[in-house]
């Protein structure tokens, strides 16, 4: 019963910051993705301290060296980008596209690994990787709120993550450098909140008058603020249980399902129009990306 719970909380987080990102975005008028990636990620700092300064939900590990500070910064240097496009992308695309585009994330950390650590993958798994590419050039078609800086963003959003991925991997391996995820959360989000509150100030002006004169006109926005806030955070804190109370391969299998009940969701409640190209090419790349995963697993 546990597990269940744990496992509905995090559809329920994962697709509830979607929707109301999507919502203060694009609905709202809120026009700030990287002052709001940069409110996500004092929420971040703020809890994960609470979580593992405090309540000790891991073992707490401390920063040993100047190197591995710096790694850490270049991570949260890519994770802020990654979050910030994502977040940019839902201004202007609807959340079921978003999501078609964000499954493509395989794809890129097969490009990655192979020019990062000349990794190579079998056949199999290259071969996999055909439809998730061809599902997207076939939902791109067939969306119609197509937008080209939405859809460049959340490329960049999903190459981003990716990357992050792969450089994950290469720069925390050591025994004394390698860092549990809510102890890297606590580290890296801080870090990107001093890298976007400046660049949020230059690139989106005066946000902090705009909140003052929202929260006088709408007195219940800052509660949707400090919602979204939560929210954001409970992301990757029920990202964590999900992984301890059942294994990676089914957090993989929820992924790919939850972008999918994601998508229908969104349809649902901000009602944009679905052509059955587009829905065709995003059941293309969500099974592409199941292909994928399988054959991941059997090339191991």
């Amino acid at each position: 019963f546990a597990t269940s719970l744990i496992i509905l909380s995090w559809y329920a987080s994962n697709i509830g910051v979607l929707l109301l990102n999507k919502y203060l975005l694009s609905y709202f008028g809120f026009r700030y993705p990287v002052f709001l990636t940069m409110l996500h990620m004092c929420s971040c700092s703020i809890s994960s301290f609470i979580a593992v300064g405090w309540l000790n939900i891991v073992p707490i590990q401390y920063i040993g060296s100047r190197s591995q500070l710096l790694k850490i910064v270049a991570l949260s240097s890519i994770f802020s980008l990654s979050v910030v496009s994502g977040n940019m992308s839902l201004r202007y695309l609807p959340v079921s596209f978003n999501q078609a585009i964000g499954a493509t994330t395989p794809f890129f950390t097969a490009i990655f690994a192979f020019l990062i650590t000349c990794k190579k993958e079998t056949g199999t798994v290259y071969m996999a990787l055909v439809p998730v590419v061809l599902g997207i050039a076939l939902a791109s078609n067939g969306e119609p709120l197509f937008n080209v800086v939405g859809f460049v963003a959340c490329l960049v959003s999903t190459a981003a993550r990716a990357l992050k991925s792969v450089v994950q991997g290469l720069l925390l391996t050591s025994e004394a450098e390698k860092l549990h995820s809510m102890n890297l959360l606590m580290y890296m989000a801080p870090i990107a909140v001093v890298l976007l509150l400046p660049a949020a100030l230059i690139i989106e002006g005066n946000v902090f008058g705009v909140i003052a004169s929202e929260a006088e006109k709408k007195p219940w926005f800052l509660l949707v603020l400090a919602a979204n806030m939560m929210i954001a955070y409970s992301v990757n804190l029920f990202n964590f249980l999900v992984t301890k109370h059942t294994s990676a391969l089914t957090l993989q299998v929820l992924g790919n399902a939850k972008a999918a009940v994601a998508a229908a969701i969104s349809v649902l409640i901000f009602r944009n129009p679905v052509t059955v190209t587009g829905l065709t090419g995003f059941t293309i790349t969500i099974l592409g990306v199941i292909l994928y995963s399988e054959a991941k697993k059997r090339s191991k």
